[in-house]
């Protein structure tokens, strides 16, 4: 069976991924309280927030071990890409609708953030199948 390989920029946003899984992951699971208040959250839960760090750390070292991986690898990855980053950008829009409280700039920026990659990963879902 030969594999395809993987197009050069998808395998870079999967470095791009991991490396800003990583950003947010690293001080969301080793320091959680201090983190958040920077980014002036309000109700901070460090088991909670512990465990979405785990979720980022796996899913962005996955993405990094997986770089090299064949073009079958890649749409698997992208597939668990895509429900976490809708699914997120589900929640997040859900809790800012239903916010009792004013809500920050860092809120915005997940959102923001998830939704793009969202939007990336749905691309190269779609161009992987095309161009079987």
């Amino acid at each position: 069976m030969i594999h395809q390989k993987s197009p050069k920029f998808l395998k870079i946003w999967f470095i791009i991924h991991f490396f800003t899984d990583l950003i947010f992951a690293v001080p969301l699971f080793l320091f959680p309280v201090d983190f958040l208040q920077l980014l002036d959250w309000h109700t901070i839960d460090p088991l909670a927030t512990r465990i979405v760090a785990a979720a980022l750390l796996a899913i962005g070292i996955e993405s990094f071990l997986g770089r090299n991986a064949s073009v079958e690898t890649y749409k698997n990855m992208l597939n668990l890409k895509i429900i976490w980053s809708a699914a997120v950008v589900a929640g997040v829009s859900i809790s800012i609708y239903q916010s009792s409280y004013s809500t920050t700039i860092f809120e915005w920026l997940l959102l923001l953030i998830f939704l793009l990659f969202n939007i990336i990963w749905v691309y190269w879902r779609i161009r992987l199948r095309i161009h079987k």
